[in-house]
């Protein structure tokens, strides 16, 4: 992981690039995190993997998050790896709500990363968040009828009750 210093630095080079490119820096229990704007997403992410000073050639999670109620409410956070010093920096996007029926939305990084593909389905199926550009973005976890995101924080608890039945002969009108 960069230290504090380092991860400024990087922040540093990434605002002197784009200025309105990273939004925060966050250093908490030895883990680095750039926060950016989502619009400069796959900037940020070319930058690290392409840079000869950075090197973040892996995106080993790719994973979304719902903070409500806060604003913005989703998060998808990426986590990068530089296996040559066996280095990580997590890189995290904030996306706003856009409000029902629409979808949040933020752009795919497949084409930077291959791994991208199968996790940005998930943060799709389980959040509802869009990835512009994605091949084949559709439900993988949950099935292509399902309606809603479960993972997300104003998803109803509960669902279907499940009923047993090996005790009814012993317990008449259990289920009442």
């Amino acid at each position: 992981m960069p230290d504090p210093a380092g991860l400024e630095v990087i922040a540093h080079e990434l605002r002197e690039r784009s200025a309105d490119s990273i939004v925060d820096t966050l250093y908490y229990r030895d883990s680095a995190t750039l926060i950016v704007n989502p619009d400069r997403v796959i900037e940020v992410l070319t930058w690290l993997r392409e840079d000869p000073t950075q090197q973040y050639g892996f995106l080993s999670s790719l994973h979304g998050a719902d903070y409500l109620p806060h604003t913005p409410r989703f998060g998808i956070h990426y986590e990068l790896l530089n296996m040559e010093r066996v280095e990580r920096i997590r890189v995290k996007a904030m996306i706003e709500d856009p409000g029902y029926p629409a979808l949040p939305e933020t752009d795919s990084c497949v084409e930077l990363f291959a791994t991208a593909d199968f996790q940005e389905r998930e943060a799709y199926d389980m959040f509802g968040v869009r990835f512009r550009g994605h091949p084949d973005l559709r439900r993988i976890l949950m099935p292509e009828d399902y309606e809603g995101f479960p993972q997300r924080r104003d998803f109803p608890m509960g669902g279907e009750p499940v009923l047993f039945t090996h005790n009814e002969y012993t317990m008449p009108r259990w289920y009442e």
